[in-house]
């Protein structure tokens, strides 16, 4: 038996079991950037351009600031009279070189044998400078200010703090402790000044100061021998 022919026209059947349908087209990263920033435009660009300002305004602050800097390391370059110093500390009063203004003018009172000037102008250095190498040495100068004074005991108890505190420097500690022992050989106090030249011995052996130890306590008679029991 022969098979029928396809009749004309007809189309072949297509199976659509495995079809997925077609839905709008997933969004790429380029197009979620594009919408964002055509979303947030203006607030992009005005946090930009707020940048920018701020960028320009520390950089102007800064030149500002160094120019400031170099104008008062100019004036204090300047200053070479007490009275220089004391008009640059007053006018740039809180700055770290108004502080060591304060300490030249207080050695240069202390040299003139002004020791109450020099006291004050020493309260006025430590006061500004406050701590490190140069605060250590006003308050070194203040305590001889004292003894230059007339401030003896008040001397005495400062030189004698410098000279036991293990924060500062031992050339200080034993400069401190050398101008305990030149109190104490003034007072004829040989005990004193044997136990200050150790001291320094001890402290800072090569330095000038235990040479001059050494030399003060050879002028003064030989402390006495301790008594026998």
């Amino acid at each position: 038996m022969s098979t029928p022919a396809t009749p004309s026209g007809s189309q072949p059947s297509v199976d659509d079991r495995n079809l997925v349908p077609t839905g709008p087209a997933t969004a790429t990263f380029e197009d979620k950037a594009n919408a964002f920033w055509e979303k947030n435009r203006g607030l992009l660009i005005g946090l930009c351009v707020g940048i920018v300002v701020l960028l320009i305004g520390k950089g102007v602050w800064d030149h500002l600031a160094a120019q400031k800097e170099l104008e008062i390391e100019k004036a204090f370059a300047a200053a070479t009279t007490t009275e220089q110093l004391k008009a640059f500390a007053a006018a740039n009063s809180g700055h770290s070189l108004a502080g060591i203004a304060q300490l030249r003018i207080a050695d240069d009172a202390y040299v003139a044998g002004k020791g109450a000037e020099a006291v004050a102008a020493y309260d006025q250095a430590i006061a500004q400078i406050k701590i490190g190498p140069l605060a250590s040495r006003a308050l070194l100068g203040r305590a001889l200010a004292k003894a230059q004074a007339g401030k003896g005991t008040e001397a005495t108890a400062e030189l004698k703090q410098l000279a036991s505190d293990a924060n500062q420097p031992k050339p200080l500690r034993a400069e401190a402790s050398y101008h305990l022992a030149s109190l104490a050989a003034e007072a004829r106090n040989a005990d004193e000044v044997q136990k200050l030249a150790d001291q320094i011995m001890q402290l800072d052996p090569t330095s000038g100061w235990a040479a001059r130890a050494m030399a003060l306590r050879a002028s003064l008679p030989a402390p006495a021998p301790a008594p026998a029991d």
